[in-house]
């Protein structure tokens, strides 16, 4: 990355969340090559739009960085605390003509079987129930995407059934899994154990 893109740490909007092992917080441009790399390998593409280019996927940070400006929600980058790695995304966001609110996460491949997703998942979930006052959450999960409808499992979550995304994704085959404010309180706590 050229020095021309750093962007000063008081610049970034939004919050950050820590849990044992992680650090969410809005993109940030030093997220762009671990992100880029993401999104070229097919597997870790797969479920999430596909292979995208690096412009393309430039575009889409830039694009999750405005709408924490906009609305005051959008995706964390997910930062392993020991090394500082950039190893994923999650959110709380909505986006105009989505199905629902939704927490959704990807990671990178060499983050994936450490339970990171479901670690920042809890935090994002306390977030958007506590600090941003959700009702419901949804995860738009592909029916052939195991090991996300894993971690919607053990989060408590359930699955809904049949969802459809706005145009242009309206083809792209999801279950809606979620769960209300209620049933988190309760799957929370089991986690806590």
């Amino acid at each position: 990355m050229s020095d021309a893109y750093v962007v000063p740490p008081h610049l970034v909007l939004g919050p950050t969340l820590e849990t044992e092992r992680l650090i969410l917080r809005p993109p940030a441009v030093e997220d762009f090559p671990r992100w880029a790399e993401f999104m070229a390998d097919p597997e870790t593409a797969r479920f999430i739009g596909g292979v995208q280019p690096a412009p393309q996927v430039w575009r889409m940070i830039c694009t999750v960085a405005g709408m924490w400006a906009l609305t005051g929600e959008g995706m964390f980058s997910i930062l392993e605390k020991s090394t500082g790695l950039w190893i994923g995304r999650i959110g709380p966001l909505h986006p105009y003509g989505w199905p629902g609110r939704e927490v959704g996460w990807s990671l990178h491949r060499d983050a994936t079987g450490k339970g990171y997703a479901a670690e920042a998942a809890t935090a994002t979930m306390d977030y958007a129930f506590d600090i941003l006052g959700w009702d419901d959450v949804i995860h738009c999960i592909d029916p052939e995407n195991l090991a996300s409808a894993g971690v919607a499992t053990r989060l408590g979550s359930r699955n809904r059934g049949p969802g459809v995304l706005p145009d242009p994704l309206q083809d792209h085959a999801v279950d809606l899994w979620g769960q209300t404010r209620e049933e988190w309180a309760v799957n929370r706590s089991r986690l806590k154990r």
